[in-house]
């Protein structure tokens, strides 16, 4: 999948992360910013999740930024491939 334009998905609702995903340069790679209110404690495991999701959809460059209030690993997971549908202009029957 190629990312064509912005997209965010998610609230800054308690126990959800706002994902807010924009193409980036080719061969930049994938670049995640991370904002959480549990960072100390979980800010690797939420990056680790990020990256996964992203290049189990085949997104090579792009820039992401999220912002976590404690959201568990499947919303994670779900927030991300929902702003990768909506920058890649994917509708979901």
């Amino acid at each position: 999948m190629k990312l064509q334009r912005n997209a965010v998905a998610g609230t800054l609702e308690s126990s959800d992360i706002m994902v807010r995903i924009q193409p980036g340069e080719a061969g930049a790679g994938v670049r995640i910013e991370l904002e959480s209110s549990v960072m100390q404690q979980y800010g690797e495991a939420i990056v680790h999740t990020i990256a996964a999701v992203m290049k189990d959809m085949e997104i090579e460059d792009a820039l992401v930024e999220a912002v976590d209030h404690g959201a568990l690993e499947c919303t994670i997971k779900a927030r991300v491939e929902t702003a990768v549908r909506r920058g890649c202009q994917e509708v979901k029957a």
